[in-house]
């Protein structure tokens, strides 16, 4: 059949279309065929530009047909100052896999958004202990927002503890989340006594330099390290990755780019270090926790995957809610016209 054109899909477009149970859904599958072996590793490139970073992901998956899609992300963290503009922003081209073509144009930031709060999610059912129950939030943007959200669909957490540098940003998202959410949140000026009481701790910041150290982890604490998706983000400080158990959202791109990084260039990790990657752990090859006793890290720095498999769901859901509008990149004058 011949495709119906291309599909445009703004932020508006995809803001609210798939629930989070959703986006878990697609970011859990994505990771098990991955663990399974039924797909590629995906691929990364960045490239530095004065001020910032560009970001590329790609990856394909068998899912309902074989879809590929790539992502370019630009990472200016002194856009909002600076511009009035969002600090990341780009776009991601879904295509079909079996023939190569565009199947749909979207905003990347609600899919990036979501679907990192989702693999979170996905790894807390089988690296958090059951008895979860406090959690400190370390980084209090929309990521921030997103993470705590993904947790409280798999955990029965009671309290969180959020901090920020922007003080402003973590009193907001105190008060907007624990109405939302229905939970206690509490602000902290330093974050290492809050994670000290914790089972759970994210940290999604943009931070340089490490603010977490090792007297900081509890006996069976989860810690999803987010925030280093560059060479030069560093949220943990190395000594804090040895003797624990380690997960790898991807091992070659945790080498690169995250904590494992920071921990191989200083010799104290090998790639061997670690435990496993995470679609291992979903796809039952590797155990996920053990014991609650033992401390847990899980190096998340964003993967193709987790990108196609979300980009694959809202288009499907956009083809039956009639979202967005169509254009063809082979006409040479494209007229658009609405998906519905």
């Amino acid at each position: 059949m011949k495709p119906a054109g291309t599909l445009l899909l703004q932020r508006r477009d995809i803001a609210g279309l798939l629930t989070l149970d959703e986006y878990i859904a697609a970011v859990e599958q994505a990771f098990r065929l991955y663990g399974e072996r039924k797909t590629a590793p995906p691929g990364m490139l960045g490239i530095h530009s004065a001020g910032g970073a560009f970001h590329i992901k790609a990856g394909l998956l068998p899912l309902s047909r074989n879809y590929f899609a790539l992502k370019a992300n630009a990472n200016f963290f002194g856009n909002h100052q600076r511009f009035g503009m969002p600090n990341i922003q780009g776009v991601i081209l879904l295509s079909d896999g079996e023939n190569g073509y565009p199947l749909a144009l979207m905003d990347s930031i609600e899919v990036t958004i979501q679907r990192t709060g989702a693999a979170t999610a996905v790894a807390a059912r089988r690296l958090a202990r059951r008895d979860s129950r406090m959690a400190t939030i370390c980084g209090c943007g929309n990521q921030g927002r997103s993470q705590l959200r993904a947790l409280l669909r798999v955990c029965s957490l009671q309290q969180v503890f959020a901090f920020d540098v922007d003080r402003e940003q973590a009193r907001r998202f105190a008060a907007e989340l624990s109405a939302e959410l229905g939970i206690e949140i509490q602000t902290v000026s330093e974050p290492g006594p809050a994670v000290r009481r914790s089972d759970i701790c994210v940290t999604c910041t943009p931070s340089r330099q490490a603010y977490l150290k090792r007297e900081d982890l509890p006996a069976g604490i989860f810690l999803a390290a987010v925030g280093a998706d560059s060479p030069e983000k560093q949220e943990l400080d190395p000594a804090m990755m040895v003797s624990h158990k380690i997960v790898a959202d991807i091992v070659e791109q945790c080498a690169t780019v995250g904590e494992l990084h920071h921990a191989i260039e200083k010799g104290l990790l090998t790639r061997a270090s670690v435990h496993a990657e995470l679609g291992e752990v979903v796809a039952g090859v590797k155990p996920g926790r053990t014991s609650d006793e033992e401390i847990i890290i899980l190096d998340s720095t964003g993967t193709a995957l987790q990108d196609t498999a979300a980009a694959a769901a809202v288009y499907e859901k956009a083809l039956a809610t009639g979202r967005g509008l169509w254009f063809s990149f082979a006409e040479s004058k494209s007229t658009m016209r609405s998906a519905s």
